[in-house]
């Protein structure tokens, strides 16, 4: 659960890597490719361009380097070559990268082409719902103050929170202790220490907070068809504070 120093800094470039895959997808026109083009591209450019291994590849028996999950799509979408994006969606793109045996793991969600005001808002919304969580991560804060920020920030803006999905330690494994939930009372969960890693992935829907997986045994969706959107960076606490490891260069 707690990383030494010389851990959070394989985990540092570790992080650095994935940021730097979210700037080329950044250059990237989405309307008109498929899921899988973007799938394939990351691929390349995590095994050839950056020399590491897409951590999600074979995970769980998961055949992809990436989820893409498209506006009422919460969450764990698979890409598929007749997924065709589309001027007007929303995507979050979610992808991991190990690098030096420590993982770090990201999403954004994508704003494709004329976007209307209501998912733009859903959008900036859940990016703010994310910081105002990564600003409480310090020595001595709680699990509980994270969620509770995220969750009444989401609230106060007229959304709701998936709750069957959470942030997670992280470092050799995908999935390590703690978990991190996106709703909560301040004070109350896992007092944080310097070098705990882990992530912190608010997921929140335009309508109800339930969820439904499709059949393929993968994709999250909205039961009333709303959108949903996502964002995602992994942190570690510092001595006096936190640091994002999958910061991008815009600071995003």
């Amino acid at each position: 659960m707690v990383k030494t120093p010389e851990e959070v800094t394989l985990m540092r470039t570790s992080g650095k890597l994935l940021a730097s895959v979210f700037e080329m997808l950044d250059g990237q026109m989405l309307d008109g490719m498929s899921t899988m083009q973007i799938n394939d591209l990351v691929e390349q450019f995590i095994t050839v361009n950056l020399a590491a291994r897409p951590a999600s590849k074979g995970q769980y028996g998961f055949r992809y380097v990436l989820n893409c999950s498209p506006n009422h799509v919460v969450c764990h979408g698979v890409p598929d070559s007749d997924a065709i994006i589309q001027d007007g969606d929303i995507i979050n793109l979610d992808i991991t990268l190990e690098k030096n045996g420590f993982i770090a793991d990201s999403s954004k969600t994508y704003l494709v082409g004329n976007v209307s005001p209501a998912a733009q808002r859903l959008v900036r919304v859940t990016q703010e719902a994310l910081w105002k969580g990564i600003k409480q991560v310090r020595p001595g804060a709680h699990l509980g103050d994270i969620g509770f920020a995220i969750e009444r920030h989401a609230k106060t803006n007229g959304y709701s929170v998936v709750r069957e999905y959470c942030g997670h330690g992280i470092g050799r494994e995908m999935h390590e202790d703690p978990q991190v939930l996106h709703y909560g009372r301040r004070g109350a969960g896992l007092k944080l220490r310097q070098g705990m890693v882990f992530t912190i992935e608010p997921m929140l829907n335009q309508g109800t907070r339930m969820v439904s997986t499709e059949r393929d045994g993968w994709t999250v969706v909205t039961k009333d068809r709303k959108l949903s959107a996502q964002f995602e960076h992994t942190v570690a606490v510092t001595a006096d504070g936190v640091e994002v490891l999958t910061l991008r260069n815009d600071g995003a």
